[in-house]
């Protein structure tokens, strides 16, 4: 089955550049001087970069590979609020009020990306769909099912339960055990997404220079050198945006983001009508596992696109395509001989607290590690940042003193990966 369930026009790449292609590589040298260094050319170093050149900062904007090649062209499309520690969580790590406040900014990032879309129109297949949140055993339905009983005031978002009996309406699989709908949860395609913040971004007069990775930071004097692969430039300020493909030349946050491989794939085109008849509201999807699967359509309604941690270390999507495979038969028998015409994969920024983190060390802006839920909260903590840069008072959040935890040895390679995902994999088996 392995070898037989890819297309001829197989290929390893993101199902999201057909549509929405790299651009072609600069030929452009960094300047000599700028007022402000972007190393990272995703979601959070765009927007970033943007507001710091829409106050009048010269901005510039370097990237190792091609303009948006890690997971801000590669993730799965579906755009919701997720902070993941609930408030209680949050409350007694630190208080209620500022628990309150972290909690609030998902909803704030949602509504604020929503805005930027609609108000600058941008071209991105921006839908709001609504998600699914489907239940991986029983036991997991009771706590879904109590969660809309329990949100706390100030911080309710829309919901509804969907009962087992019912879930036919929202996914044409009996597999899950019912789950619960967030309406104003939304998909778009992460690629003309990502090209038009890019737009956007060189609209407002930033420079981006592509295959141009940075290899040292220095301090020099009220500012830095940085040294790149195309030349030597000297920055007032500097915007560490580099997430999950963080490297050893910003050690401390490398210290504090675990890149974990998150895979997809994308099956071949089908009639709209049979796969309207999987997933008919055409939500996004995910369900309760640990180890979550997060699905959806294609923009076009025609394909399937389907994700999940499937490894810890692997990198080639040929052999995690067949996993992935595997486990969407198994939601949707139907789609058994639907051939995989793209896979490909692409690394999440997880933290030791399962928060996102945005802040300065060592004179050095940050913005990272959206544990999974990067299209909103990139976007808005990018833009965050880039206030903060300007010294503007919109852009103060309450994750702004929040320690930043890291753990004894590690240095960035996340060799706890292998017996973290064993342990979940159990757990995800057990009816708890």
């Amino acid at each position: 089955m392995t070898n037989q369930i890819f297309a001829a026009d197989y290929r390893d790449q993101p199902y999201w550049w057909d549509e929405a292609p790299r651009p072609a590589p600069s030929a452009e040298k960094p300047p000599a001087k700028v007022d402000v260094l972007v190393i990272g050319s995703g979601y959070t170093g765009l927007m970033a970069a943007r507001e710091t050149a829409l106050g009048g900062r010269s901005t510039l904007v370097i990237d190792a590979k091609d303009a948006g090649f890690g997971c801000s062209s590669r993730n799965g499309g579906q755009v919701s609020t997720s902070i993941k520690p609930d408030l209680a969580t949050l409350s007694g790590r630190y208080n209620r009020e500022i628990g309150f406040g972290i909690r609030k900014e998902g909803i704030n990032a949602l509504d604020y990306i929503s805005a930027l879309i609609e108000g600058e129109k941008l071209d991105c297949d921006w839908r709001r769909v609504g998600r699914f949140h489907a239940a991986h055993n029983p036991k997991q339905y009771e706590h879904l099912a109590e969660y809309p009983k329990s949100q706390p005031k100030g911080l309710e978002i829309p919901m509804e339960v969907v009962p087992a009996a019912e879930q036919r309406r929202e996914i044409g699989s009996d597999y899950y055990h019912g789950g619960i709908v967030y309406p104003r949860h939304a998909s778009l395609h992460p690629g003309k997404f990502h090209l038009e913040m890019l737009r956007i971004a060189k609209a407002a007069g930033v420079q981006v220079i592509d295959h141009c990775p940075a290899t040292t930071i220095e301090r020099d004097g009220s500012g830095f050198r940085v040294v790149t692969a195309k030349g030597t430039v000297a920055a007032r300020d500097v915007v560490v945006a580099s997430n999950g493909y963080s490297g050893p030349m910003t050690p401390w946050q490398r210290r504090r983001v675990i890149p974990i491989g998150s895979y997809i794939i994308a099956t071949e085109p089908w009639p709209k009508e049979k796969m309207l008849a999987l997933l008919p509201n055409d939500r996004v999807l995910s369900d309760t596992r640990k180890l979550v699967f997060y699905y959806r359509l294609s923009p076009d309604q025609r394909r399937m696109v389907f994700g999940g941690r499937v490894a810890y270390m692997e990198n080639d999507p040929r052999v995690s395509a067949p996993r992935l495979h595997a486990w969407m038969r198994l939601i949707f028998p139907e789609l058994s001989t639907a051939k995989v015409t793209h896979s490909w994969m692409g690394y999440v920024a997880y933290t030791f607290d399962t928060l996102p983190h945005i802040g300065k060390q060592d004179g050095l802006y940050y913005a990272m590690g959206y544990c999974g839920s990067g299209i909103s909260l990139a976007t808005y903590f990018g833009a965050r940042i880039g206030q903060q840069v300007l010294g503007k008072a919109e852009g103060r959040t309450p994750l702004d003193n929040i320690p930043f935890p890291t753990r004894p040895l590690y240095s960035g390679n996340p060799w706890f990966l292998a017996p973290s995902i064993f342990y979940y994999q159990l757990r995800d088996k057990l009816p708890i």
